[in-house]
């Protein structure tokens, strides 16, 4: 009987939730995933290696040659033996090690198990588990790791002839987005709305065969998500070239896990400060370039400009704010023939007096193609409304885009959940659809984008350099009518809060004249 997704999610979250009495929910990632893909690597291991040996018992290999014939034709990975040689011996696997979970030590018996599969694949998952401080019994007492291991253990193996590759991963993205439900805005370090996500992917289309890129990764949703919606249009998402870099090296850890966990393995995943040390170079000491680049780097951050970077574009980004600089990166990373990016960002990078220069040099050289304004309280790391920049590479622009750029406002496009507001599939299509839409002489689409709270036009670039090169949407695209309905609101507001201050202000200044106390009158 096939596994069902409820299933195996049902049962992964009750082991994550063993860890209730031992740390914050922000913390579970750090335990539960590096647990889970190590069941996952276990489980295929074992399932593997039972079948070789049924298929290979008569023919009387010796113990040698059934190792080779093991690893060279039934295995992709190993599980190596840990104190190999000792009376403490025992192979580094799931099975191997709940078997001892009532012992003193389990952490580090736990640790050494991942650190042996580490070592003995150091093309495949060097540097994967991450630091392993949980591991430490200071960390997490013994009695916890172990019901949290007993718990996991209680779902079905996974491996592919228990479950597809879609259930695995389908639960592994369930843990990310339950995580980041439960975590605030520390979830912001590394996971994205999958619904955003695949907003950015649906504009940027990417193609089988081609590369791919997020020099900001995280969990590796936008990367996943890549070969996902490639796959769901009918392409082959197992061809793309996967590469990301994220700074954080147990985050980069989630995202390598992630991608194992959804069956692509054409990825790199580095770890490095994306402005400082991009680890995807040529062998001239520039960036790589990709087919498809996509990001959502941490906003405003705080950063040491560069000195003398060719990436440097129009001017260097200021110190108080990395925005531009993450998409000057962007920019130099886009295949000159048929490179496009997308990035999320707040809308000051729209605007602000001091990236002015860089948003004159963008613009005059074309490559900006769209600004879609996304409604605000999206993310899980900022209420703030957010916007996506579509760039193309220098003359890659269709002939009826070049010399302008697309607005789209879908400000007003979601509905309310719980803790934020989401993109439901039909704010999706839509904002895709205006974003492929004809226009007039006039910029105004040919045809009506949607119904409902979304428009668009194409706007030229004279124009915008009349306007100071300032790229805000309200300049260009008609506002729609809740947003003016929200006016009508703020400035109701603000009038009651008037009439209470005038009303305090009365009353304080009678309190105080009748102290005798005079000279406050306005």
């Amino acid at each position: 009987m096939a596994v069902t997704q409820q299933e195996i999610e049902n049962r992964l979250w009750d082991a994550a939730d063993e860890l209730r009495v031992a740390m914050p929910e922000a913390q579970y990632s750090s335990v539960v995933f590096p647990l889970m893909f190590w069941k996952y690597l276990s489980d295929t291991w074992e399932h593997n290696h039972q079948t070789f040996l049924e298929e290979n018992k008569d023919l009387g290999l010796s113990a040698e040659e059934a190792d080779e014939v093991e690893y060279r034709t039934y295995q992709t990975f190993k599980i190596p033996s840990i104190h190999p040689g000792t009376v403490a011996e025992r192979r580094a696997s799931w099975s191997s090690i709940l078997a001892t979970v009532t012992q003193p030590g389990l952490g580090q018996r736990v640790r050494a198990s991942l650190q042996a599969i580490e070592t003995a694949n150091p093309a495949k998952f060097s540097r994967l588990f991450g630091s392993m401080t949980w591991a430490s019994e200071e960390v997490l007492a013994g009695e916890v790791l172990a019901a949290v291991m007993q718990a996991m253990d209680r779902a079905p193996k996974m491996h592919e002839g228990n479950m597809s590759h879609d259930v695995l991963g389908g639960a592994y993205e369930y843990l990310l987005k339950r995580f980041s439900d439960g975590s605030g805005t520390r979830a912001g370090q590394f996971f994205t709305p999958r619904e955003v996500v695949e907003l950015i992917v649906e504009v940027l289309e990417p193609k089988s065969f081609e590369s791919v890129y997020d020099p900001t990764c995280g969990s590796g949703g936008m990367l996943i998500a890549s070969a996902s919606l490639l796959k769901a249009h009918g392409g082959r998402g197992y061809t793309l070239k996967l590469h990301g870099q994220e700074s954080v090296p147990d985050t980069a850890g989630v995202a390598r896990m992630n991608l194992f966990m959804h069956n692509l393995t054409q990825f790199k995943v580095e770890v490095g400060d994306t402005l400082k040390d991009p680890r995807f170079t040529k062998p001239d000491g520039t960036v790589a370039q990709f087919d498809v680049i996509l990001a959502n780097p941490p906003y405003s951050l705080k950063w040491k400009p560069w000195s003398n970077d060719p990436r440097a574009i129009g001017g260097v980004a200021p110190q108080s704010s990395a925005d531009w600089a993450f998409v000057q990166h962007m920019i130099a990373s886009m295949d000159p023939k048929k490179g496009r990016a997308g990035v999320v960002l707040p809308h000051g990078v729209l605007f602000r007096s001091q990236e002015a220069a860089i948003r004159q040099r963008v613009l005059d050289d074309d490559l900006l193609e769209a600004v879609i304004g996304l409604p605000s309280n999206l993310f899980y790391s900022t209420t703030i409304p957010t916007c996506i920049l579509v760039f193309r590479a220098p003359g890659t622009k269709a002939p009826e885009r070049q010399g302008g750029v697309l607005f789209i406002d879908a400000s007003t496009r979601f509905s309310k959940a719980k803790n934020r507001n989401i993109l439901t599939a039909a704010d999706i299509a839509d904002t895709v659809a205006a974003y492929h839409s004809k226009f007039d002489a006039s910029g105004n689409p040919v045809d009506p984008v949607a119904e409902g709270g979304l428009s668009a036009r194409f706007v030229p670039t004279t124009e915008i350099a009349a306007n100071g090169y300032d790229l805000n949407i309200g300049r260009y695209v008609k506002q729609v009518a809740a947003e003016q309905e929200d006016l009508g609101t703020l400035i109701d507001a603000y009038n009651v809060a008037r009439a209470e201050r005038q009303i305090a202000e009365e009353r304080m200044l009678k309190v105080l004249a009748d102290a005798g106390i005079e000279g406050f009158d306005e």
